[in-house]
């Protein structure tokens, strides 16, 4: 038991102990690395200074998640540099809104999460937000309005700490990493339909994601990838029951949809907008409901029957000729922006409503 407190360096012993948990066969454990790396940046620069290069090595497979080298090599493991620093936490503000049955605003409040910001060149930069683990319940009741089989059985799911980015991937930043070095294809740097640096990039396939994740982990030295469907769906409910973060029905105040009864909506879009232009969800997020559809890591499943507990992505039994998306996009009805709806598609097909983000864990 130590009496340190966030922000302060751990003692000698226990920066000793953390070394010992690494290099004698014990485990990191999570709690492990968020209270030394995520609030104590400074501490774990001290436990790098006091380790040898092997030791270093393995600390930093272990924030990672990359195997040892004897190991099965995980698909990223290739393009992760040994070693590199934790980010840098900080704190920062933000308001989330309420609506009641009638679709008004209520309940405003102000609300604090934690984030990182990795830089991608440039003035171009990656904000990744903390998402606190936690347990949930996945999919969608029998009495939600236009819900479907396939959003069910609903499930217990219990979610590990995980940083996710707080906008949907951007054309500015997908230019940025389209120009590194190829991994496994070629990038269109100007892919979307609808241009702007601060919208997000779009008609990008799964495969196009996943080159993407490639290369910024190759230049930012993490373990970047795409959210597990059970991620996307616990970061985007933050905490909530209702079919949307923000209460049981959506309006075009809070997102970019196609609203199907033309006569109430406020702003007909028909295109993406730039990111951030809506209220965070309580975990600090945006652009959840609506705006693109976003890939997710999952193959096609039916439905729940069998799905995992653990948060993790479902890839065995299912159809891997298709990848699932989540959120709805702007040319959506609202009951496809819902929280616990699904879709899919082939993870070659490039589509001017398809878009992603990503996310990074220390394990």
């Amino acid at each position: 038991m130590t009496n340190n407190q966030p922000g302060d360096d751990p003692s000698p012993e226990t920066q000793q102990n953390l070394l010992n948990k690494i290099t004698v066969g014990g485990s990191l454990t999570v709690g492990d690395i968020n209270q030394q790396l995520v609030t104590q940046n400074i501490a774990t620069q001290n436990i790098f200074l006091i380790a040898s290069p092997d030791q270093q090595e393995q600390i930093s497979r272990k924030i990672h998640g990359v195997p040892p080298p004897s190991s099965t090599a995980s698909r990223n493991a290739a393009v992760i540099p040994p070693l590199c620093s934790p980010p840098v936490i900080s704190t920062f503000e933000f308001e989330v809104v309420k609506v009641d049955a009638k679709g008004r605003e209520v309940n405003p409040c102000c609300k604090q999460a934690q984030h990182f910001i990795d830089s991608l060149g440039g003035a171009v930069e990656l904000e990744m937000v903390s998402i606190p683990g936690g347990k949930f319940t996945m999919g969608a009741p029998q009495e939600e309005l236009e819900s479907r089989e396939d959003e069910r059985p609903r499930h217990l799911v219990t979610v590990k700490p995980f940083f996710m980015g707080k906008y949907p991937i951007t054309q500015a930043q997908w230019r940025a990493i389209a120009s590194r070095p190829k991994i496994k294809h070629d990038l269109d740097p100007n892919p979307s339909c609808f241009k702007g640096d601060h919208r997000p990039v779009e008609r990008v396939s799964w495969y196009d994601a996943e080159e993407f994740c490639d290369r910024l982990s190759k230049e930012t030295k993490r373990v970047y990838r795409l959210p597990s469907e059970a991620e996307w769906e616990y970061a985007c409910r933050a905490r909530t029951a209702t079919p949307f973060h923000f209460g049981g029905t959506i309006t075009t105040n809070l997102a970019n949809f196609c609203e199907q009864d033309q006569s109430m909506n406020k702003v007909e879009r028909k295109q993406t907008n730039d990111v951030g232009s809506f209220p965070a969800n309580a975990f600090g997020l945006c652009d959840m409901h609506g705006l693109v559809w976003e890939w997710c890591a999952d193959c096609e499943h039916e439905n729940y029957q069998g799905a995992p507990f653990d948060g993790s992505a479902w890839l065995n039994n299912g159809n891997e000729e298709y990848r699932i998306l989540r959120g709805g996009s702007w040319d959506s009805f609202p009951h496809l922006c819902r929280s616990a709806s699904r879709f899919s598609e082939n993870p070659t097909i490039t589509d001017k409503e398809f878009g992603f983000r990503v996310v990074f864990s220390f394990t």
